[in-house]
């Protein structure tokens, strides 16, 4: 076995109103070092954990046993620019890293179809798997024997994350939502969701950060967990932002600016708040890479 790299990028789902359909893929990234070795190795944080109780090496026998393939001994060493926990797709980063570590040392061949499939059985949901997989902004449902996608690599923005100290797990925030909507309600979410959509392949980019910061199916009912939500929408605008969002759940936040402003309202955000990592990112185009 030659020495290889995998490199997963991080995501930012639901960008406003295109709730758990919605993912861009984001220049921050899972990197697995691979390479032959005696017996199987598996290297994070600096130290070596042992197998059955890393969440990466699952996923990689999961896909294993599915396809029937015995995986050979290797060496791997995780490292990670990802938090956790910060809305930003550390875990569905992690499930794509698993299935084509198992891909390339088991010699699967697996298609980009067999991927996401796998990867949505165990995520529950593509918003954050096809990004993380194909990189760019997609949009994505599940049917009943299909999961379709559209990837839109063409978003000629920049962003800026700000990443704050604190975590904030999925299912609280999943939590706080309501069950159902009233017909009318879900209605103009809808609506928010298509322009939002419709804005961006039209490079509508005005539009499409007031639709952003118009969101009715989940930011109402999680801004009161994220700390400086109002404070950072607002300060961002001031700035000139298009718009701002929750990255997936939260608690990161994410905006949108002109491209060429993002440095000048980078430094001009870091200034304004503290505890947080304020950090321009690129937009990842080319998904999972093998290097």
């Amino acid at each position: 076995m030659m020495p290889f790299r995998i490199s997963v990028p991080a995501s930012s789902a639901n960008l406003g109103p295109g709730f758990d359909s919605m993912g861009l893929a984001l220049g921050l990234y899972i990197h697995l070092d691979v390479e032959s070795a005696d017996h199987h190795a598996f290297f994070a944080h600096g130290s070596e954990e042992s197998e059955e109780n890393h969440f990466i090496w699952n996923i990689t026998e999961q896909v294993a046993e599915r396809y029937g393939v015995s995986l050979p001994p290797c060496k791997v060493q995780e490292t990670s620019e990802i938090p956790l926990a910060r809305g930003l797709g550390s875990s569905a980063s992690a499930i794509v890293a698993g299935i084509e570590l198992a891909n390339q040392i088991g010699n699967l061949q697996l298609t980009d179809v067999q991927k996401l499939a796998f990867g949505t059985e165990i995520e529950g949901h593509p918003d954050n798997i096809a990004p993380a997989l194909f990189g760019g902004l997609t949009i994505s449902t599940m049917l009943e024997d299909d999961i379709p996608s559209v990837r839109l690599n063409d978003i000629e923005l920049d962003l800026i994350a700000y990443i704050p100290e604190i975590e904030l797990k999925t299912e609280i925030a999943r939590d706080c939502l309501p069950d159902t909507y009233e017909r009318n309600y879900a209605a103009r979410a809808s609506a928010m969701s298509n322009l939002v959509v419709a804005a961006l392949y039209s490079k509508d980019y005005a539009l499409f950060g007031k639709m952003l910061e118009n969101d009715l199916f989940h930011e109402p009912f999680r801004k009161s967990l994220i700390p400086n939500f109002n404070i950072i929408r607002k300060k961002a605008k001031e700035a000139g932002a298009y718009g701002t969002a929750l990255s997936g759940a939260g608690p990161t936040m994410l905006s949108f600016l002109p491209k060429g402003n993002g440095e000048k309202v980078k430094n001009e955000m870091t200034k304004q708040l503290e505890g947080y990592q304020v950090k321009l990112l690129e937009i990842d185009t080319k998904g999972v890479s093998i290097s």
